[in-house]
């Protein structure tokens, strides 16, 4: 495959369009053929536009003044395409499994998607498409001939020092329709229970009688290999529910078949949620078999229960692959899906549901890991929507949000809000407290986003509603309250956000307790305000006392304590304790990349500053620091969205290092892309803006030797 026009693999499902491209994909990149390699499950144009988002922070330089708007989907793909056709390095996009064109050429709305054509690149399409909307060279990837089909069963036979009747292996074959998907799955299970071809042929004949519909009509494949795929698969289940340990095999497909056939973390299927369902749901054998006794399944217990799937083809598992340790093929996933009872799929969704919460860690240090749960949320919402809205809505929607907020990802936190706002009034009626929570969060991850004011005025209204439907000291009523009154701290009224977070701390105080984490987040905040209206020393002595109660009440490595040891640290700087502020702060990072990891916003942050106190007190060499710098600011915006305003701060926090070490043109240059970025995301009249213009006036005059005044 050379670069230029796309390759399209096309063909029916069960054909291994997917296993050719990975297979290709996964050569290719061994082989160091490519310098990038992308892989889009392209079965939306949001898939498409998520992928592409994430690859144009990979290959966009954060200096570059175009690198603005990637936090905007449709903007990241325009860039990352520009970016693959002006780009020197060889790269592979394969996108697998095109549903509809449109999503990708721009009729159904947006840009066109396509890859570009170029001499360095290669795009990879599969899809059961046929039609001439698919750009590039059509490759049909059909069944097996006739001779392609019995020689498979012949070599897998042969391999076991199997000869079976040639007239038997010939007829399999025809039964079998010549599917690939639906070969390997017969294969396996007649080497796996010693049968001859012949009676195999009569298990399935009886089965496929009985079990005409069990693959629903929009699987892709014509009627007969609809009844094929579902006779197979029945085979195969009954009998790997046969393997030890017993009884297991079916109730962990039904799980495996409602989450991400692309992969799902092992963890999820190993997790106390998912051991209570195969304990209750583990298929009754009429007590013949000891190994099924009335005691609860254990993690070994599940393992064993993949391998039994991956034993007889029902599913993909790779142990070494982490956070995708099983895969299940979709017609496997379908077919299982429609054996179950609406109620029975609704209790295994919502074990689902149960178990991807449990498996998502506390603190997010992998960043593959929170992908693939949310992946395999996303999945579980597509395919049961309802069962996570009953009876109320299911934590694990709330907590995919924030973790894409956390991790940086405000702007896909604000839209994934906005749109579990809509299902939630939909769900459970517009005065629901889940729906309120919806509201919450939505108004919070916009104010992330930048939206200061748009935020601000949300938490109003959301505050006036839990008023009236929750009282004012219910815990999310005064969680408004704390989050309405930050947002009026950084709009610059430290003042008004002390006075307001000093009448919250006195009704948490008397509804949660001294020791309430909530109560102990608003002295926190009343600390920051009136630190920051002026009563620095106050501020510092404070943080001390709140550092002591959470090391008390939290421990020493709660994200909490870590933020407080941060925060006292930083008004110790203030009040001039300058080298017990940068020895704390450098204990502090070790312990945040061991808690939190390297690319956590918080051990970025503490990593700046670090450096830059260091700089102030001239402890450290300017130009070491400047690069110091440099490569944080890299790390922040590859984690952050660029616009986040976080990472406006921080580019802002930057450019001024480097002025102070002496670099004042750099400086300017630094605060002419700021100042650009500021007044697109926030606006000209917000607070960051206006610093901006300020700094850039000063750092502007001092290299052209002026006074750098603003006017």
């Amino acid at each position: 495959m050379v670069g230029g026009a796309a390759q399209v693999l096309s063909g029916t499902g069960g054909v291994g369009k997917t296993q050719l491209a990975a297979h290709y994909a996964r050569t290719t990149w061994q082989a160091g053929a490519v310098d990038l390699l992308v892989w889009v499950t392209a079965s939306s144009r949001d898939a498409v536009l998520s992928a592409y988002a994430e690859a144009a922070v990979t290959v966009t330089d954060p200096d570059d003044s175009q690198y603005a708007g990637l936090d905007d989907p449709e903007r990241a793909a325009v860039r990352f395409l520009a970016w693959a056709q002006a780009t020197g390095r060889r790269w592979l996009i394969v996108l697998d499994d095109v549903s509809d064109p449109a999503h990708l050429n721009g009729t159904d709305g947006g840009g066109d998607l396509w890859p570009p054509r170029c001499p360095n690149g290669r795009t990879l399409v599969t899809t059961r498409r046929r039609d001439a909307a698919l750009p590039g060279h059509l490759i049909d990837v059909g069944l097996f001939t006739q001779g392609e089909a019995v020689g498979y069963l012949r070599t897998k036979l042969a391999a076991q020092d199997r000869h079976d009747d040639p007239a038997q292996v010939e007829e399999l074959a025809r039964d079998l329709g010549h599917l690939p998907l639906a070969l390997a799955q017969a294969i396996t299970y007649l080497l796996d229970l010693h049968l001859d071809c012949a009676t195999y042929r009569k298990r399935l004949a009886d089965r496929a009688r009985t079990l005409p519909d069990l693959v629903p009509e929009d699987s892709g494949l014509p009627d007969a290999h609809r009844a094929t795929v579902a006779a197979t698969w029945s085979l195969s289940i009954e009998h790997a529910d046969r393997l030890r340990p017993t009884g297991l095999a079916r109730p962990m497909l039904h799980l495996a078949a409602l989450l991400n056939p692309n992969g799902i973390p092992a963890t999820v299927l190993t997790s106390p949620p998912a051991l209570a369902y195969l304990t209750k749901h583990r298929t009754p054998d009429g007590g013949t078999d000891p190994d099924v006794a009335p005691r609860a399944v254990g993690v070994d217990d599940a393992a064993d229960a993949l391998r039994c799937l991956h034993r007889l083809s029902l599913a993909d598992h790779t142990p070494n692959t982490p956070h995708q340790e099983v895969r299940v093929h979709n017609l496997v996933q379908r077919a299982t899906r429609e054996a179950l009872s609406p109620a029975a799929r609704d209790m295994a969704a919502r074990t689902c549901a149960d178990a991807l919460y449990e498996a998502w860690p506390e603190v997010e240090r992998d960043t593959a890991l929170g992908q693939a749960l949310r992946a395999n949320t996303a999945a579980l919402t597509a395919h049961a929507a309802n069962a996570l809205w009953q009876p109320n809505c299911h934590p694990v929607l709330f907590h995919t949000g924030n973790t894409l907020g956390r991790t940086g990802l405000v702007t896909d936190a604000r839209a994934y809000f906005q749109d579990l706002h809509t299902a939630a009034r939909q769900n459970l009626g517009p005065d629901h407290p889940d729906t309120l929570t919806a509201r919450h969060n939505h108004a919070y991850w916009r104010g992330e986003a930048g939206d200061l004011t748009g935020s601000a005025t949300a938490f109003t209204k959301v505050l006036a509603d839990r008023l009236r439907v929750l009282g004012p000291d219910h815990p999310d009523t005064l969680a408004t309250r704390h989050s309405l009154v930050r947002w009026r701290g950084l709009t610059r009224d430290a003042a008004g956000a002390a006075t307001a977070t000093a009448e919250l701390l006195a009704d948490r105080l008397r509804v949660l307790g001294p020791d309430h984490p909530d109560t102990l987040a608003t002295r926190h905040s009343l600390v920051r305000w009136r630190g920051e209206a002026g009563d620095v020393a106050g501020a510092a002595t404070a943080t001390a006392e709140l550092l002591a109660d959470r090391l008390r009440v939290l421990g020493p490595d709660h994200p909490d304590t870590l933020t407080a040891r941060h925060n006292h640290a930083r008004w110790r700087m203030k009040v001039g304790d300058v080298a017990e502020a940068i020895a704390a702060t450098a204990e502090l990072l070790a312990d945040s990349l061991r808690v939190l990891g390297p690319d956590h916003p918080d051990t970025l942050t503490v990593r700046h500053n670090l450096a830059h106190w260091r700089l102030k007190a001239k402890t450290g060499d300017a130009a070491e620091v400047a690069t110091a710098s440099a490569e944080w600011l890299a790390d922040y915006v590859r984690v952050l969205d660029p616009d986040h305003h976080d990472a406006l701060l921080i580019r802002h926090a930057v450019a001024r290092m480097r002025g102070e070490a002496g670099d004042a043109a750099g400086a300017a240059t630094a605060f002419t892309k700021v100042l650009a970025d500021s007044l697109r995301v926030l606006g000209p009249d917000h607070p960051d803006t206006l610093t901006a213009r300020h700094s850039l006036a000063r750092w502007r005059g001092q290299a052209d030797g002026t006074s750098g005044d603003v006017r």
